[in-house]
């Protein structure tokens, strides 16, 4: 598990101020790789990847660790230091440009993931599951919905973990792997055809995994 740096470090406001960087400090999390390999998986030129890239090393959240010859010329290979922890307050008193960075670097690969596994057949499992939910909330029903998506992604950290017992204890089932999204946030008023505390869409009952 990578250590935490805190908002309040000024290098890390300035690495979350670029989506761009926020995509590749999250492709590092759980591997190393190169500039070029971080350029073909987002899909961008690879010299506006390797800019940020000397950028978040200066800023101290990434490192090299490893070069690797190819056809004449040098790759580098970098791994993540620390992963940016952003608590409630921090992020209420956080520039509107980090905010706005942070929301579009998390949305741009949630939308091509999403594209790519509906293509690839990835909702064909009788367990996948897409769902739209409109609530409508006061400030205490922000609160409760918030502490129970911070419930939720917890809960599912066991449920990977137990998994991974499993096919660890087994040795012959082979790991599908999949990915939930988790979205909550607040939207315009929407004309409902009937009124009540809220209004789901969805494309199957059962447990959410995309």
């Amino acid at each position: 598990m990578k250590p935490f740096a805190h908002l309040t470090d000024q290098r890390v406001v300035k690495a979350l101020a670029h989506p761009l960087r926020v995509q590749i400090l999250g492709l590092l999390e759980h591997r190393t790789a190169s500039p070029s390999e971080l350029a073909a998986e987002l899909r961008v030129p690879l010299g506006n990847v390797s800019y940020h890239v000397r950028q978040l090393q200066s800023f101290g959240l990434i490192r090299l660790v490893r070069t690797t010859p190819r056809r004449g010329s040098i790759e580098h290979h970098y791994e993540l230091v620390a992963r940016p922890d952003i608590t409630d307050g921090e992020w209420e008193t956080m520039p509107d440009i980090v905010k706005h960075a942070m929301v579009g670097a998390a949305l741009a690969p949630i939308g091509r993931l999403v594209q790519d596994a509906a293509t690839a057949g990835g909702f064909g499992r009788r367990e996948a599951h897409l769902s739209r939910t409109a609530l409508t909330l006061d400030e205490e029903g922000w609160q409760d919905a918030a502490a129970l998506l911070i419930e939720l992604c917890e809960r599912l950290g066991d449920v990977e973990r137990h998994s991974l017992e499993r096919i660890a204890a087994n040795g012959s089932e082979a790991p599908a792997p999949s990915t939930v999204v988790l979205m909550h946030f607040e939207s315009p008023p929407v004309q409902e055809e009937t009124s009540g505390a809220h209004h789901a869409d969805a494309l199957s009952s059962a447990s959410a995994a995309l």
